[in-house]
C-alpha cells in the first residue's frame, strides 16, 4: 500500500492557491493515552489544522523543549508502543481524511526496521515522516524506503544552516522543509524572531519544496507574522499546554480545537 505524500502535496498547494500559510499542528503519540490523544489530534484537525505531526515519544529528546518532554514522559509511562504510533496515524486519517506524519528521533525507526517501519507507516496512511537528528549523509537507505512506499522525507534545517548545506539537505528531502525558527528547543516564546524569515529566504533560494516553519509559534498573533514569510506554521508545544493545564479532558479538547481555530484565522491574515 502506498503512503499519503501526493495527499500532502496537494494539502500544501491548496493552501497556497489561497494565498496562505498552510497550519501544521504536532502532538505526540499516546498523550494523554493512545485513544484520548486520537480525539486531541481529530480536534485540532477539526479546528482548522491542515496537516498534523505525531510525536513518536522518546526518552532520550534532543529538539524537545521541557512542555513535549513532560508529554512524552507521560505517553511513555503509559507503555506507549511504535505500534501505538502507527494506530494513532491510521485512526486520526481515517476519521478526518487530513495527511498525517510521524516526526521521531532515528534510534526507534532503526530498531523497529527501516523497511518494516516504511512499510506500516505507509499502510496506516500516513504522509511521511521527520526525522530531526538523520544526517542527510545517512539517510540512503530511509529514503530509498520512503520514496517505495509513498512516503515524504522532511528535514529540518536551522539557522546555523550555511547555504551550500541548505542545498545539500533540501534536494534529498521531500514533501516540505521543516524550518526551525531559532536555535534551541521546542516551546511556546515571546516572537519568532528575524533568523526565521532569513532562514526560509536562505530555503526557499536553494529548493522548490514549502518551507514551514517551527519551534516557538504559540498564538495567532504569531501564526499570522510567520505566515507573511513561509508556507506553513508548524504549531506543538502551544497544543500540547492546552491538554496539560486542562482540568479534564473534555476541557483540554475543547481549548485544543479553539485552539487551532484562532491559528487557522492568523495562517489566513497575509497582507
Amino acid at each position: 500500500m502506498a503512503g499519503n505524500i501526493e495527499l500532502l502535496n496537494s494539502v500544501l498547494a491548496a493552501a497556497r492557491s489561497e494565498n496562505r500559510a498552510a497550519l501544521v499542528g504536532y502532538l505526540p503519540a499516546g498523550f494523554p493515552t493512545v485513544a484520548d490523544g486520537v480525539r486531541a489530534i481529530t480536534a485540532m484537525l477539526d479546528g482548522g489544522c491542515d496537516v498534523v505531526e505525531v510525536g513518536l515519544p522518546h526518552s532520550d529528546p534532543v529538539l524537545d523543549g521541557p512542555v513535549i518532554q513532560t508529554a512524552d514522559d507521560i505517553a511513555l509511562r503509559g507503555g506507549i508502543k511504535i505500534t501505538d504510533v502507527l494506530r494513532t496515524v491510521k485512526e486520526a486519517h481515517e476519521i478526518t481524511g487530513a495527511p498525517v506524519l510521524v516526526m521521531t528521533y532515528w534510534n526507534p525507526v532503526d530498531a523497529y526496521g527501516v523497511e518494516r517501519f516504511a512499510a506500516d507507516l505507509a499502510a496506516a496512511g500516513g504522509a511521511g515522516c521527520i526525522l530531526p537528528d538523520l544526517p542527510v549523509e545517512e539517510s540512503e537507505v530511509w529514503r530509498k524506503a520512503a520514496e517505495q512506499h509513498g512516503l515524504a522525507t522532511v528535514f529540518v534545517v536551522a539557522p546555523s544552516s550555511r547555504d551550500d548545506r541548505l542545498a545539500k539537505i533540501t534536494a534529498a528531502g521531500s514533501g516540505f522543509v521543516y524550518a526551525a525558527s531559532l536555535m534551541g528547543v521546542t516551546g511556546t516564546r515571546e516572537s519568532v524572531g528575524q533568523e526565521a524569515q532569513d532562514l526560509v529566504r536562505r530555503t526557499r533560494a536553494v529548493t522548490s519544496l514549502p518551507v514551514c516553519v517551527g519551534l516557538g509559534v504559540s498564538n495567532a498573533e504569531q501564526a499570522a507574522q510567520v505566515a507573511q514569510f513561509a508556507d506553513g506554521v508548524i504549531v506543538g508545544s502551544a497544543f500540547v499546554k492546552r491538554l496539560l493545564d486542562a482540568p479534564d479532558l473534555d476541557s483540554g479538547l475543547a481549548a485544543v480545537r479553539t485552539l487551532a481555530g484562532e491559528l487557522a484565522e492568523g495562517v489566513r491574515k497575509r497582507a
